[in-house]
């Protein structure tokens, strides 16, 4: 009788086997190194890491965790996609047909709805956990600049995602989003020193028309599964691969006893420079870990999805707006930005200048201190900085998404709706433009100058032109509260005002 063993021997040694598994994998050094090199899924990983590196409370999984997600939801995707048509006459019915007709409808809907969500959440906060054990600082500061771009991607596909299932919740929630286009200065028919009509203005080129419709949705959908994956496939390689290149920031700490003492690990580092070569197999040391990792969030995402349903409202209609319509948790702090800035500096400017300031920070940020590991007595600045603006942006999103009622209006979130409060608008007044002019210069001036006299060392650290260019984004993010204090408690809506070129500041 031919047993078992014999029958995987044979298979193992044909030539089949062999054309496709090119090693045996007995568990020996070198094998090891193999498994990582010679996969085309695991050959992005370094074939060794430093043992810090696989601690989880160093990177929390975050980043691993946000490709797989990514993974998840293009396969998700694609099993959706057999069942949507995207025109206005099929789309919101084909999402009914999936709640109710197709077998495993709801759950791969679900599924993919709530790891959008998920992965916009974790891929926010791996970019601040490489923020804060400094992993962008040189050599990465190129890889970082990358993160940027991805976590943009990412904001976009769950966006373009969001017109896809054509209900109310949806058609009104990108309505809000692109009339901001529409408000971008010089590019957008409705914002300041505008040289476009509504024809061919920046929403025009997102919707394809001047409203959201069939033209929209079909754009919209063209992105959402095709463009933008394929955007974030490339730049997602580039990410690993410079991982690859410039290793794990991850550096081995002092014993317990050296850091009760407050040694640094650069010090301990100098005394003891073989800790840096001290190394680990990828496989199967960190492999195991991601693969549990994945096991996890798949069982926590499986049971989400069974328990709650991705909201589907009415049939979308133009001519019935919701009180309130709100953009998707992600973009609703912008929304609420909308209360105090006009909506080219709400939605255009503001964000632009955050995503341009996150890209600056590698080259801005000279001290040499913390990478590789969490520090934040040494990097007081950057760190209050950085943890200032991520604070006040999930800030305005709780108020914006728990905290706004019918007309935008401040309701805490146990009160009862009233869709007949007075509106907070009465009593608004504008600054006169010379007092405003005034006030701006103040601040400006006053931010400029005061930190340069007050902290000499920060100054003389950063130089003047590193020094210019941080306060200016420093300024501007204390100008959101600034602004929030002066309409809520002295009833200010515009500091500058010249409506002729639809400039509100």
């Amino acid at each position: 009788m031919v047993k078992l063993t014999e029958i995987a021997r044979a298979i193992r040694t044909s030539k089949i086997w062999k054309s496709i598994f090119r090693h045996t994998y007995q568990d020996t050094p070198r094998n090891r190194a193999l498994m990582i090199l010679s996969n085309v899924f695991l050959h992005l990983h370094p074939v060794k890491v430093r043992p810090a590196s696989l601690r989880f409370r160093y990177t929390w999984g975050l980043g691993g965790l946000s490709f797989y997600l990514f993974l998840l939801l293009t396969v998700s995707g694609v099993l959706l996609m057999f069942y949507y048509r995207p025109t206005v006459e099929h789309a919101y019915w084909d999402m009914k047909d999936l709640r109710f007709a197709v077998s495993f409808g709801p759950f791969m809907r679900n599924i993919h709805r709530w790891a959008a969500h998920l992965m916009v959440f974790l891929v926010m906060f791996h970019m601040a956990s490489v923020f804060y054990r400094s992993a962008y600082k040189p050599p990465r500061e190129y890889n970082w600049v990358v993160g940027v771009i991805l976590l943009l991607i990412t904001f976009l596909l769950s966006f373009t995602g969001y017109l896809l299932p054509w209900d109310q919740l949806a058609i009104w929630a990108v309505t809000v989003g692109t009339n901001m286009a529409a408000n971008a200065p010089i590019l957008g028919s409705e914002g300041p020193f505008s040289i476009v009509t509504p024809d061919n203005d920046a929403r025009f080129i997102l919707l394809g028309s001047k409203l959201v419709g069939q033209s929209g949705l079909l754009r919209f959908y063209v992105l959402h599964c095709v463009l933008l994956p394929l955007a974030f496939i490339i730049f997602v390689s580039v990410h690993f691969w410079r991982v690859r290149k410039d290793e794990f920031s991850a550096v081995p700490l002092p014993p317990a006893e050296e850091r009760r003492k407050g040694v640094r690990p650069e010090e301990w580092l100098k005394k003891n420079p073989q800790a840096l070569q001290e190394k680990v197999f990828t496989w199967p040391n960190l492999v195991s870990r991601e693969f549990v990792a994945a096991l996890a969030i798949t069982a926590i995402l499986t049971l989400w999805s069974v328990l709650a349903h991705a909201p589907l409202e009415g049939l979308a209609d133009p001519n019935k707006t919701p009180n309130p319509s709100k953009a998707p948790w992600y973009f609703v702090g912008l929304q609420e930005l909308l209360v105090y800035f006009d909506p080219w500096l709400a939605g255009v400017v503001l964000p632009t200048m955050i995503l341009v300031g996150l890209m600056a920070i590698p080259y801005l940020d000279s001290n040499p201190l913390g990478v590789g590991y969490y520090n934040f007595r040494d990097r007081k600045f950057s760190v209050g900085m950085f943890t200032y603006g991520f604070t006040l942006w999930f800030v305005l999103i709780f108020i914006g998404y728990y905290m706004r009622g019918p007309g935008w209006e401040i309701f805490m979130p146990w009160e009862p709706w009233d869709h007949f409060r007075p509106t907070s608008q009465i009593g608004l007044h504008n600054m006169p433009n010379g007092l405003g002019l005034l006030f701006l210069a103040g601040y400006g001036g006053l931010g400029l100058i005061l930190p340069k006299f007050l902290f000499k060392d920060f100054y003389k650290t950063m130089g003047p032109i590193k020094y210019l260019i941080v306060m200016v984004f420093v300024l501007g993010m204390f100008f959101v509260p600034a602004k929030i204090i002066l309409r809520n408690f002295f009833k200010i809506k515009y500091i500058v005002s010249f409506p002729d070129f639809s400039f509100n500041l």
